[in-house]
This record gives C-alpha cells, sequence and structure tokens, in this order.
C-alpha cells in the first residue's frame, strides 16, 4: 500500500475514504454476489443493499423519496445526463442559463451542445467574490429557456449561490432548474424538496465515500430520459449493473455525513489557516463570498509568489494542496473560476486549501511549519526569472 501525503488539504479534488465506508465496502464486495436485478435470494440481497442506500442518500440531500435518487458513475455523469435529460423534455426551448464558474463537465457539455444542436448558452457573470449577478440572472430568463444549470457551492472558492431563492423565476419562465451540488452534499445543510430543484447532482467521493459513484436526483413529476440505455436498472433511468459496493459505501458515507458533519471543527481549523496566513504574509488575499462559503474552503492569493512552485514545494513537504479545479488540472489556461471573478492576474498565484473532518490542529501546524518560507522563496524565484 503506498503511502499518502502526511497532510492531506485537498478534499474538494477528493476526500480520504472513512474506514467504516471501506469497511462496509469489503462486506459488500465479499458477501453480497448477487446481480440486483436477479430474482434469487443474492440478486434480493443486494437489492435491499442498494435500496438502503438509495435510503441514506435521499435522507442527506432531503429528498421527499429515495425513489427519486439515480445512481450514477458520479458527478460529472450526473451534470451531462441533467443537461440532455432537460434539453430532450423541453424540444421547443433551445436557451440554457448558467454561471461562468460552473464545474468543467457542465462548461464542455453545453459547449459541445451549442456547437451539435444550436443551443443558446446565457452564461451569467459573478462579482469580484464569485457572487453571481442577480440582475443578469432575471433577465436572462425568457419564454426559450429550457434549463438553467448553476452549482450551489464553487469548487475552487467555495463561494455558495442562493439556489433556493433562484428557483422560483426559472419555474414562472417555464424552465427547468438543475443545482451541481457535489460540493455542497455532506458540507451544508441541503432540503433539495424545500428548494424546489427539478434536478440536482452528487458525488460520494466529495464525502469520503469511494470514487465512482454519484447520484442524480430527480424530483418526482419531472419529465426525464436517462443518458445510458439497455436494461431497465435504476427503473429505466440509467442503464447497466449497478455498481453494489460502490453504492453501499455512497449509503454509509451519507449517513455519517448526516449525522455529523463536524462543520463548527471545520471553520475553525479554515479560519485560524487563513489568520495564521495573513498574519504571516502580509498581502495575501482571501478569495471568495467570505459571508457565504464553504466552511472548509480557503482559497487564497499570494501576489507575487508562483503557485505551482510553491505547491510543488509543499508536495516535497508531505502536504497536499491545490491551484483550482482537479478536473482541470493539467491545462494550461488560467482559472476560468479567477478570470470571471476578475482576478485572472491572481490565478497564477492562487491556491486552494480544503479541509476534511479527518484534519486536525496538527495538520495545520505542519502547513506553517514551512508555508512562509515556501511562498518567500517561491516569489524570490518568480522575480528572478
Amino acid at each position: 500500500m503506498v503511502a499518502g501525503p502526511a497532510t492531506y488539504l485537498d478534499a474538494n479534488a477528493t476526500t480520504p475514504v472513512d474506514p467504516r465506508v471501506a469497511e462496509a465496502m469489503l462486506a459488500a464486495l465479499t458477501g453480497l454476489h448477487g446481480n440486483p436485478s436477479s430474482s434469487h435470494l443474492a440478486g434480493r440481497d443486494a437489492r435491499r443493499a442498494v435500496e438502503a442506500a438509495r435510503r441514506e442518500v435521499a435522507a442527506l440531500i432531503g429528498a421527499d423519496r429515495p425513489d427519486e435518487i439515480v445512481f450514477t458513475s458520479g458527478g460529472s455523469e450526473s451534470n451531462i445526463t441533467a443537461i440532455r435529460a432537460a434539453l430532450a423534455a423541453r424540444p421547443d426551448r433551445r436557451e440554457v442559463v448558467t454561471s461562468a464558474v460552473e464545474h468543467p463537465s457542465v462548461h464542455a457539455t453545453l459547449d459541445r451542445l451549442a456547437a451539435t444542436d444550436g443551443i443558446v448558452i446565457h452564461r451569467l457573470p459573478v462579482d469580484g467574490c464569485g457572487r453571481l449577478d442577480l440582475d443578469a440572472y432575471r433577465a436572462a430568463l425568457g419564454p426559450g429557456t429550457a434549463l438553467v444549470t448553476l452549482m450551489t457551492a464553487n469548487n475552487e472558492t467555495g463561494t455558495l449561490f442562493p439556489i433556493a431563492d433562484l428557483v422560483p423565476a426559472a419555474h414562472a419562465a417555464g424552465a427547468l432548474f438543475h443545482t451541481d451540488a457535489v460540493q455542497a452534499a455532506g458540507r451544508v445543510a441541503l432540503s433539495v424538496a424545500a428548494s424546489g430543484v427539478d434536478m440536482a447532482s452528487f458525488s460520494a467521493h466529495k464525502l469520503h465515500g469511494p470514487k465512482g459513484v454519484g447520484a442524480l436526483h430527480v424530483r418526482t413529476g419531472t419529465p426525464f430520459a436517462g443518458l445510458i440505455f439497455g436494461g431497465r436498472q435504476e427503473k429505466g433511468r440509467r442503464a447497466g449493473t449497478e455498481n453494489v459496493p460502490g453504492i453501499v459505501g455512497f449509503g454509509v458515507a451519507a449517513r455519517l455525513a448526516l449525522t455529523n458533519s463536524h462543520a463548527e471543527r471545520i471553520v475553525r481549523l479554515r479560519d485560524r489557516l487563513e489568520g495564521d496566513v495573513l498574519a504571516a504574509l502580509p498581502g495575501t488575499r482571501i478569495l471568495g463570498d467570505r459571508a457565504s462559503r464553504l466552511a472548509n474552503t480557503a482559497c487564497l492569493a499570494f501576489p507575487g509568489s508562483d503557485a505551482e512552485m510553491m505547491l510543488h514545494r509543499l508536495d516535497q513537504a508531505g502536504i497536499a494542496a491545490s491551484s483550482g479545479s482537479a478536473c482541470a488540472t493539467g491545462g494550461l489556461a488560467p482559472s476560468h473560476v479567477l478570470t470571471a471573478m476578475g482576478l485572472r492576474h491572481l490565478a497564477g498565484s492562487t491556491i486552494r486549501f480544503s479541509l476534511s473532518r479527518f484534519n486536525s490542529d496538527a495538520d495545520i501546524d505542519r502547513l506553517f511549519a514551512v508555508l512562509p518560507a515556501i511562498a518567500r522563496e517561491a516569489r524570490i524565484l518568480e522575480i528572478m526569472a
């Protein structure tokens, strides 16, 4: 087994699997041999495990009914399925309202559909804190709007959008409303029922569950056609034999997150991290909406320092952090989120530290044993370059 970093501060990319989740998954791998679609005892046992997990996920997100949960391979599949389903349900409408700071899976899908199907995309601007332009939102809605797709929480800055306040206007315009709630589940209290959203995306690995399994919430009565066809799994909404061990792990992770999100302790650690940075490195900027953001996310700009160089040095010191979305890492373009916020000039000097319930004060101590010197070194080398 390969050891991970001594200090893991990249929970918005993925979270460590909770040992209780791993234990439940191992039991499913070794004990649940049947196909959930089979009628014999082994199949029925697997089906019961899947349905139990469905109830746990429904409870975490505040769904009216467990059968509103469709298990998928993850957040990206859920986003893509929701977008395509909404457009198929509104064939006479060809416009989609979204924001400039959505996850790459949303942007890429919409861009492809604009090129192949001629849909019109309204990308709403955000301000310097990542807050949505509400006037632009209301102006973008109209008789041609098929779908509004807006994230609940931004993966880079942690900024929260007021989803429940946005849904009524979309419905009044006759549009469906989807939210990418992948970063929010298990970190903020959610009620998809109360918010009125038609569809919402989730992923297990953001809340200490396994990678490769997610869910799409589809509100009862929402017109819906799945993306993957074949068998009648998930009540005909997503073909393919269910990933039983992964779904079981998702269910346990959802139950644990609902029982205790550890939000108060995590926000204390985040505030300590930010306070220590500001004290040690004057000029550092905290990015995002400090009044409305995820408790675990500290998006920090170190003006004049090279973020990639800093991340390399932190990695050498056994500390994992990120410069932005893990799904966009590897590209040469600056963060589309920071660019939309008017902060393109800070994109190359920004690091995201994102915490989970497994972090402690000892992790912050280890970070600050090396971070000030690393930031100063990165600034000097950047000046010399």
